[in-house]
């Protein structure tokens, strides 16, 4: 049983997590790769309404997404794109990364190596890692204008559409912290987090919601 408590506090993670970033036309649209193919859907949705006009997805395979995505996570992100109607040619595939620093640093060097000019990315990533997503590419890719999207939804729309309350939470949560530990290790940009915001992540890791959470020694 989840309290009231930690449904609030889970409600200001959430909050925290989303950009609020008003959307703009971009030199391109990145989608992160996950086991969510709301992310494929969301960057052919920016496409489409002509914010982007080219897709880059990223992705190789995890252990969550192994037997669902066996081609890996990008390239059924282009095959979901193409279903839906973008042309092929407007599609790169980069089918190595296995975090969101590679996801950044790979999807980069395939856009220079197509000779794609890019001053300005609509970064795609699941809804609570949109400012994770934001402050990595900001430390890895200083020199363009970083947007973020996702796929509007509420946070009682996100934890029905995943089905398991707790491991949203969990997830939320454990991507709070790596936002406090990882500008330490290099990985992406400090960033100001509210006194309620750790408030809600400290009651929440005491009340067990801790899954997702790693050593803060490590990477």
């Amino acid at each position: 049983m989840i309290s009231t408590q930690a449904w609030d506090d889970a409600r200001r993670l959430w909050d925290y997590h989303q950009m609020g970033h008003t959307l703009r036309p971009c030199s391109v649209a990145l989608g992160l790769g996950s086991h969510d193919l709301g992310v494929a859907d969301a960057a052919v949705d920016l496409y489409k309404r002509g914010l982007a006009p080219l897709l880059v997805f990223t992705g190789a395979t995890s252990p969550t997404t192994r037997e669902r995505m066996p081609r890996g996570e990008a390239v059924h992100y282009r095959e979901r794109a193409l279903e839906l109607g973008v042309p092929s040619s407007a599609v790169l595939v980069e089918s190595r990364a296995r975090n969101t620093g590679e996801n950044i640093r790979f999807s980069k060097a395939v856009l220079e190596d197509a000779g794609v000019a890019v001053s300005s990315v609509l970064l795609i990533s699941k809804p609570y890692e949109e400012r994770r997503a934001y402050a990595t590419a900001r430390k890895l890719w200083p020199e363009v204008e970083i947007i973020s999207a996702s796929t509007p939804m509420t946070f009682g729309e996100y934890v029905d559409s995943i089905g398991d309350a707790r491991l949203v939470i969990d997830m939320l949560v454990g991507a709070l912290q790596r936002l406090l530990i990882y500008p330490e290790q290099g990985f992406m940009i400090s960033q100001t987090v509210p006194d309620n915001v750790t408030q809600a992540y400290d009651r929440l890791c005491r009340e067990g919601f801790t899954s997702r959470l790693i050593d803060s020694a490590g990477v």
